[in-house]
């Protein structure tokens, strides 16, 4: 099932859909963009069913004439609040033992280079960087000391925890964090699926976030509170995790909410997420008027 570094979903240059191996990182880029991956020919893999027992690396080659989301569907979205130490400290906000967990739905699916529609409903609007785990198969109980990270991870991805902070108000929420981030198309994630035989360590990898060019958020994912291992460990902990789940593992410091004064994302504004080592999305946001 994992016979790839870098997996990418496509339509072709006949609008068909394909899966292809998007190939290794060269010395001229430190990311898969839209702009290096769009035109280029790719060997593709046999059918669209990632957990296929068919789905095998072929010599046959298509071009990429679109970059789709790396997903056709996902059971749901685990995600972690609050899992950086300079967020924490610019929300002024303690931490506990145990990561803070929230969800969203399928319909929270997006593509790397989708635009996103922001309903009328949704106010206070912010971006939040993430790099997102999708998992190979159902784990329960699981353990890093019993497995480690590449028996369970399909592959890693960047991603946009969309956020509507006027929904994450208490006063609405009662202090729950999943309304005001489950809106349809709320997660694009993308553009590609980087195998943990290239990202051994994700520990290593930077994270930035810009708004119409400008830089909002970069960190180490090293500066997490809890790791990639301790969230999966928790997260399946009597419970039963279904291979497709993808797990965002938390923001860091520089949302617009905590910024002074707050830069909310406005209409037509551009959010790019980057994850040196796997790939850059770049999403506009596009507000309903009806």
């Amino acid at each position: 099932m994992r016979s790839f570094n870098y997996l990418v979903r496509f339509r072709d240059e006949n609008g068909d859909i394909r899966y292809g191996e998007a190939g290794s990182l060269d010395g001229s880029t430190t990311s898969h963009t839209k702009e290096n991956l769009v035109g280029r020919t790719v060997p593709i893999f046999t059918g669209t069913d990632l957990w296929g027992p068919a789905f095998t690396l072929t010599t046959e080659h298509r071009t990429i004439h679109e970059v789709l989301c790396p997903l056709e569907k996902t059971p749901i979205f685990q995600c972690v609040g609050l899992n950086y130490k300079q967020h924490a400290a610019e929300a002024n906000m303690a931490y506990g033992e145990y990561p803070t967990i929230f969800t969203k739905p399928p319909d929270a699916l997006a593509g790397p280079y989708e635009d996103i529609p922001i309903p009328k409903a949704c106010l206070e609007m912010d971006y939040e960087a993430e790099l997102c785990v999708v998992l190979a198969k159902d784990i329960k109980d699981w353990s890093p000391a019993v497995s480690g990270l590449e028996s369970v991870v399909l592959g890693y991805a960047s991603g946009n925890d969309v956020s509507s902070r006027w929904w994450q108000a208490p006063a609405r929420s009662n202090s729950q964090h999943g309304t005001a981030k489950s809106f349809d198309k709320f997660a694009p994630i993308g553009p590609v699926l980087a195998s943990p035989r290239v990202v051994p360590d994700p520990k290593k990898l930077r994270m930035t976030c810009r708004v119409n060019g400008e830089e909002r958020q970069s960190t180490l994912i090293d500066d997490q509170i809890f790791d990639i291992a301790a969230v999966l460990e928790h997260l399946s902990r009597g419970t039963t995790l279904r291979h497709g789940t993808v797990v965002m593992t938390g923001t860091p410091s520089g949302v617009a909410a905590f910024r002074n004064p707050p830069a909310w994302l406005k209409d037509g504004d551009v959010v790019t997420v980057r994850v040196e080592g796997i790939g850059e999305i770049t999403n506009k946001m596009v507000f309903e008027t009806k």
